[in-house]
């Protein structure tokens, strides 16, 4: 078994340690090997910053979409809608008027259904 040496910590500072140590190893010995072999193979320093978290990289992220909303709405006002607007009305045909023609008269549209007919007797020629 190994032995232990006392370190001299302010008692602030221990006190995180120890809470830190319980919530996510079983042993202090664990966390401090475990903290210092991930700065030691990682290659960095704990002094410097990793870059941003990941609440400043949600808000950007959410400033961009909003960014490509906004473009996305102005190209629709300004582009799109009067594009199609355009080629509808292209490709919208109306009936043309029907125009009688000149030498159509009009008593021909305005003529009755006869009710009587003679009767044509195929003996009697004239």
């Amino acid at each position: 078994m190994d032995s232990f040496i006392g370190i001299r910590f302010k008692k602030k500072i221990a006190k995180r340690f120890q809470e830190f140590s319980r919530t996510h190893f079983k042993s202090h010995t664990e966390a401090m090997g475990t903290m210092l072999d991930f700065f030691f193979y990682n290659e960095i320093s704990p002094k410097e910053k990793l870059g941003p978290t990941g609440r400043t990289i949600e808000a950007s992220i959410k400033k961009r979409i909003n960014a490509v909303i906004a473009i996305m709405r102005d190209m629709e006002k300004t582009q799109t809608k009067p594009t199609v607007a355009m080629i509808e009305s292209l490709f919208q045909t109306e009936a043309p008027a029907k125009k009688p023609l000149i030498l159509e008269k009009k008593f021909i549209e305005e003529k009755k259904e006869v009710r009587f007919q003679e009767k044509q007797n195929p003996n009697n020629e004239l």
